[in-house]
């Protein structure tokens, strides 16, 4: 069954624009797991936009469910890792520049410095995902690297306009579905994705984890964390298995 990874990102972005302590992502964290969430994921950036080291630290603490944090493979980010010791690393590029990650790791640029990084958390007994986008020569490229899963990139999926466009980036995403699979992991997919356009990415045939973050945010301004996070698990006809009284 595929599950649910929610993205607590954006409740810093808010907090950070008055450099306050509100709203926590901790509080939201808490919110996203009674509304279903099956794990929470963050990414601590070199240039700490949103996100915090304060973030990471007590959600290690308090988060129930998986707690998947994404970061560059940088050694600075690689020691906070190793420190913490989240249930799952996922490595993705970055650029000081961008909104927002705009694609996936370069396996065929940054080979060493990815090798040396999955060493280090492995080491450190941390599973271990890449960021990739659906493109047959860097999913190649994650061969013999011994990750536990892949991320594909839906970002252009997500971007394409018209049912043609669509129906091609979609089709890319399950190619390289079947590329992931056939390396022997998981598959996970994110960006961009929303309760408009997930449900043909859900239902890729072995899709584990999906991680999905802004739209999730962008609903609970109106609705609230908890219902947000159950409602795109409704949308998605995934179950709703986690109430108040589990905590």
């Amino acid at each position: 069954m595929t599950v649910l990874g929610v993205n607590v990102d954006h409740v810093a972005t808010v907090r950070q624009a008055r450099q306050t302590n509100e709203p926590d992502p901790v509080w939201a964290a808490v919110a996203a797991e009674l509304g279903g969430a099956d794990g929470i994921t963050v990414h601590l950036r070199e240039d700490r936009r949103h996100i915090q080291d304060r973030d990471v630290r007590v959600l290690r603490e308090t988060v129930a469910v998986k707690l998947n944090l994404e970061m560059a493979c940088e050694p600075r980010m690689t020691a906070i890792a190793c420190e913490l010791k989240p249930d799952q690393v996922t490595l993705v590029p970055e650029r000081r520049e961008e909104v927002t990650t705009e694609g996936g790791l370069d396996l065929l640029a940054l080979g060493d410095r990815v090798t040396a990084t999955i060493d280090q958390l492995h080491q450190a007994g941390i599973e271990v995902s890449l960021f990739l986008d659906p493109e047959p020569a860097q999913i190649e490229a994650a061969h013999g690297l011994n990750v536990a899963a892949i991320e594909l990139h839906t970002g252009q999926y997500a971007l394409a306009t018209g049912d043609s466009a669509r129906q091609e980036q979609l089709a890319m995403l399950h190619q390289a579905a079947e590329q992931v699979l056939a390396l022997g992991c998981a598959l996970h997919a994110g960006h961009g994705l929303n309760y408009h356009n997930v449900r043909p990415v859900a239902a890729i045939p072995h899709m584990h984890e999906l991680n999905i973050g802004h739209s999730i945010v962008a609903r609970a301004l109106m609705v609230g964390m908890q219902e947000a996070v159950a409602e795109m698990k409704r949308c998605l006809g995934f179950p709703v298995s986690r109430a108040v009284t589990d905590r």
